[in-house]
């Protein structure tokens, strides 16, 4: 499995129009790509720990899962993703974008050999 993890800081001065516009357009994108597999969002948790002083500013996270590299390289080539990245650079302060292949534990031993 392939996710596409973007950690987000919308805009301060984003309009509430504006904010649905990217949300529609993002929704549309999860909906018409027949290669997302899945999706999460999530919003920042602070509770105190450590690493939270060092963490990027970011206040979501998207995660969209694919089958494999194809899949995601599917999604970012199809119109709706075209309109999405239009929204996503107007509408965003910040964002960090990365492609994890994801697995289980076997991953990490992998990595540490």
């Amino acid at each position: 499995m392939v996710t596409h993890l973007v950690l987000i800081k919308p805009r301060a001065d984003l309009s509430a129009a504006d904010r649905q516009g990217f949300t529609d357009a993002f929704d549309r994108a999860m909906r018409d790509i027949p290669t997302v597999r899945g999706v999460r969002i999530g919003r920042r948790v602070m509770h105190g720990a450590g690493y939270e002083q060092v963490a990027p500013d970011m206040d979501y996270v998207a995660m969209i899962d694919f089958d494999d590299l194809a899949g995601l390289q599917t999604y970012l080539r199809h119109p709706a993703h075209d309109e999405l990245g239009a929204r996503f650079g107007q509408s965003l302060s910040a964002a960090l974008v990365y492609d994890v292949e994801v697995g289980g534990i076997e991953m990490l031993r992998g990595a540490l050999v």
